[in-house]
């Protein structure tokens, strides 16, 4: 299979061989920020006319109409300075050669001196102090429309907003200090309350604007794709429904970056980037068309991996047990045979997936087809041959990624041949998950878990179910759940064959389309986009996919 990556520029990278993608992550497009910047101006200029309005209105039409108070005298030097300092920003704005981000801090630095020109004029004379009663103050505006213009991130945003809603109290303490009757602390405190709210206010348009900007920059990162609708998200990233631009096609898009899953150190993104393009590279070379179809995968220049898959219509195994309980024998070994299917094109190319369960098996729609089974998540899978790639599923402090209720007992004592018959093992587990709505193993905490699956001996799945389970199946079962790996299945297409001996023959498409038009109607008819819209399966609970510790054997 041929993987194209789509007008995807190469990251540059650091001395350790990645990039800072918390950084850059954190920036704007640079679009976005001169719209904003161009934005600022236009607050400057709007700021000197109203700065005009009030000297305007102390200077002329007070004197004209009524006798002039010592406020409005007071107050006109401020507003010449407010007016002078509007277009001062203005000019520098509009017309300098600073970085967009100095033009920034200038925005910020101009709304908190705006706020403490406002508060020296809500506060200097007693009379001023005692009109501000019944008012909002000035400061109120000043911070939301300060917040809607400026582009900076919402924490700094509202540690700014937080001085200027400050200056009139501020103010009214320095008036107290200087002998003028001021409200008491409380009052003051109540009377500029707005300003406080507004500061809070002002965090929301600074995390619409951000939000707007991230997804700007992965549509543009993402070359030929639209990100069109969140799907999931969890332990390994976000999935979204996406459009190809050309083809009209919709996919599901998984984005990774280090920092979600963790990764504290330049040296632990790298492996973490290095996992997904090994998902990404594994996935692409199978061709059973029981395994997730991959279209193409990249890493965008802010650091973070994607990859394009085929979008599915269905529920994930652990969900369809869920919400409808156990399956019937029958059914479980038409879709164990699926299962079969995909990992023995994988076993035969010399590569064990490594992370086997319910979760990471889909059951879909494919066209006329139901209960058609898709393999997804092979970000553990790991190269036969390649014992370099071991130190990719192992963390630096001795731990290993999976799933402790489905780990063979080989991976959760460390030992570091681990083959396909750690999948097989997983399968077991699965199908008896399957049959029984129940784990093989009960614990409290991942670690007896994994002493029950090294040590622990299976209660066969038709003692745990009220269902009818033949021997049969029981026997095939427990045999995938054997300690010694020697005893197992020794890989899937031999779990495959042992499936396909006459057992269960009662359930085909004709049952599971049955089943479907039941229980899952909205998708057996003509499918939408809406219809589309399914789980992705890796973004499960926490609890489900964890780190462990290895158990060290002796």
């Amino acid at each position: 299979m041929k993987v194209v990556c789509p007008r995807l520029p190469s990251p540059t990278p650091n001395a350790t061989g990645t990039r800072d993608s918390r950084t850059a992550s954190s920036r704007l497009p640079e679009e976005l920020v001169s719209e904003q910047i161009r934005r600022l101006a236009i607050f400057g200029a709007v700021g000197a006319a109203l700065w005009t309005f009030g000297f305007l209105e102390d200077a002329v039409l007070l004197p004209a109409t009524l006798r002039p108070t010592a406020v409005a005298q007071m107050a006109r030097p401020v507003e010449i300075f407010g007016i002078v300092m509007s277009l001062a920003m203005f000019m520098y704005v509009r017309y300098g050669d600073s970085s967009a981000q100095t033009k920034v801090n200038i925005g910020l630095a101009y709304m908190i001196v705006s706020a403490a020109a406002v508060a020296y004029i809500n506060t200097w004379a007693a009379s001023a102090v005692s009109a501000r009663v019944d008012q909002l103050s000035w400061n109120t505006v000043v911070i939301l429309v300060s917040s809607m213009i400026l582009p900076v991130r919402p924490r700094r945003m509202l540690a700014a907003s937080l001085v200027a809603a400050s200056a009139d109290p501020i103010g009214v303490w320095m008036a107290h200090l200087r002998g003028l009757p001021v409200p008491a602390l409380t009052n003051t405190l109540l009377l500029y309350l707005p300003n406080y709210v507004c500061a809070i206010v002002s965090m929301l348009p600074s995390s619409v604007l951000h939000g707007m900007g991230r997804r700007l920059r992965q549509a543009e990162a993402l070359g030929s794709y639209r990100l069109v609708e969140l799907l999931g998200h969890g332990g390994m990233g976000e999935v979204w429904r996406a459009e190809h631009l050309l083809l009209a096609r919709n996919v599901a898009i998984k984005l990774v970056r280090p920092e979600v899953l963790g990764a504290a150190t330049e040296d632990e993104s790298r492996v973490v980037l290095q996992r997904f393009q090994r998902e990404a590279r594994a996935t692409a070379a199978l061709s059973s068309p029981h395994t997730i179809q991959l279209f193409d995968y990249g890493m965008t220049d802010e650091g973070t991996f994607y990859y394009a898959m085929e979008l599915l219509a269905g529920r994930d195994l652990e969900s369809l047990v869920r919400e409808f309980g156990p399956l019937p024998a029958d059914r479980v070994i038409f879709l164990l045979r699926q299962v079969c299917h995909s990992l023995a094109d994988a076993h035969a190319r010399g590569l064990v997936h490594r992370d086997i369960k319910p979760a990471n098996i889909y059951v879909c729609r494919m066209g006329l087809e139901y209960d058609f089974i898709k393999v997804l998540d092979f970000g553990l899978v790991k190269f036969k041959k390649d014992k370099r790639d071991m130190r990719l599923t192992h963390s630096a402090n001795g731990q290993t990624t999976g799933t402790p209720a489905y780990m063979a007992p080989e991976i959760a004592m460390g030992e570091r041949e681990v083959d396909r018959r750690a999948d097989v093992y997983a399968l077991g587990c699965v199908t008896y998950y399957l049959l029984t709505g129940q784990l093989v193993f009960e614990a409290d905490t991942s670690m007896k878990m994994l002493m029950q699956h090294v040590q622990a001996k299976p209660t066969p799945p038709s003692s745990r179910t009220e269902l009818k389970i033949p021997p049969e199946i029981d026997e095939l079962v427990l045999s995938c759940l054997e300690k010694d790996p020697n005893k197992r299945p020794q890989n899937a297409e031999v779990l495959y064959d042992l499936a396909c001996r006459g057992t269960c023959v009662m359930w085909d498409q004709a049952a599971a389309k049955r089943w479907w038009d039941i229980h899952l109607p909205e998708l057996t008819g003509p499918l939408t986009i809406s219809d589309s819209a399914a789980e992705i399966s890796e973004f499960t609970p926490a609890s489900t996919s964890q780190t462990v510790p290895i158990l060290r054997g002796h």
